[in-house]
């Protein structure tokens, strides 16, 4: 059974509550980036992960989602720990290589800033355009707005 214990995390704004494994919770604690490391081989998993073998698919998913040891895994594919470190490791580095390659994270989280500052931009227009009092640059304003809403669910 894995142990899981529970890191609060608050500011005055909100209150998130992360559910990590001891191990994981040391390499915080003792300064690893180990919680920087799951949350990008989880975004490269969201956008590669379907580029990997089976095998590579289904440890990557047990080991970093589902928060299995590695003889947990093994036993779950009928391999050693050993080989399912290899198997891990062999897939964080295709991820690591498909972003290289393919660079659609990197892509993602551009648009997404652009399109951020597209939407701040329309903010300003708003305001100019209602010393004007034109309807119609208000009501072509409100319907990129939306556009741009829909893409992102902003």
């Amino acid at each position: 059974m894995i142990k899981n214990f529970y890191l609060l995390l608050t500011n005055p704004y909100s209150y998130n509550k992360i559910i990590l494994s001891s191990f994981k919770l040391d390499s915080i604690l003792f300064g690893d980036d180990m919680l920087n490391k799951l949350v990008e081989i989880g975004i490269l998993f969201d956008f590669y992960g379907k580029l990997l073998s089976e095998r590579q698919f289904t440890a990557i998913e047990l080991y970093y989602i589902h928060n299995l040891s590695l003889a947990e895994i093994g036993e779950e594919l009928g391999i050693s720990r050993q080989s399912v470190y290899d198997t891990l490791k062999r897939a964080e580095e295709k991820l690591y290589e498909y972003e290289r390659t393919l660079r659609l994270v990197k892509r993602y989280y551009y648009s997404r800033d652009e399109i951020d500052r597209l939407y701040d931009l329309i903010g300003d227009i708003e305001k100019e355009s209602s010393y004007l009092k034109n309807q119609k640059i208000a009501e072509k304003l409100k319907e990129l707005r939306e556009i741009i809403g829909k893409i992102f669910d902003k």
